[in-house]
C-alpha cells in the first residue's frame, strides 16, 4: 500500500466517531456529562502520538470536552486523552444487552 492508498480517509479520531461508537455500545448520558456503557460492557481505547502507543483498557465511561476525552475505569481511574490521538476503540461484552465478554480460560 502506498500513502495515496489511504487519501480521503479520516486521520483521525472525531467526535462524531466518538458518538457513534459510543451510541453502538448503548451508552448512557448522564447528567454531569459523562456517557455509560450498560452494566458488564467495556470498551479499550488505542491511542498513539509521535510514535509512542498506549491502551486504555476497561473502560466503563466517557466525558468529551473539546479536544480532550476522558476515559474512566472501574477502579476509578481517569485519563485524558487527545481525542485526535485515538485512532481505534474495541467494544467488550455484549453492547445491545449489557452481557459480560466472555473471556478464553476459566472463570
Amino acid at each position: 500500500m502506498t500513502v495515496g492508498d489511504f487519501q480521503g480517509m479520516p486521520s483521525a479520531m472525531t467526535g462524531d466517531h466518538i458518538e457513534a461508537i459510543l451510541k453502538l455500545a448503548g451508552g448512557k448520558s448522564e447528567k454531569d456529562g459523562w456517557v455509560t456503557l450498560p452494566e458488564g460492557s467495556t470498551m479499550t481505547l488505542h491511542v498513539a502520538h509521535d510514535g509512542a502507543g498506549m491502551t486504555v483498557p476497561r473502560v466503563e465511561a466517557v466525558k468529551s470536552e473539546g479536544e480532550l476525552v476522558y476515559a474512566r475505569n472501574s477502579k476509578r481511574e481517569l485519563f485524558a486523552l487527545v481525542r485526535s490521538d485515538i485512532f481505534a476503540v474495541a467494544l467488550e461484552g455484549d453492547a445491545s444487552t449489557g452481557k459480560p465478554a466472555r473471556r478464553a480460560g476459566f472463570g
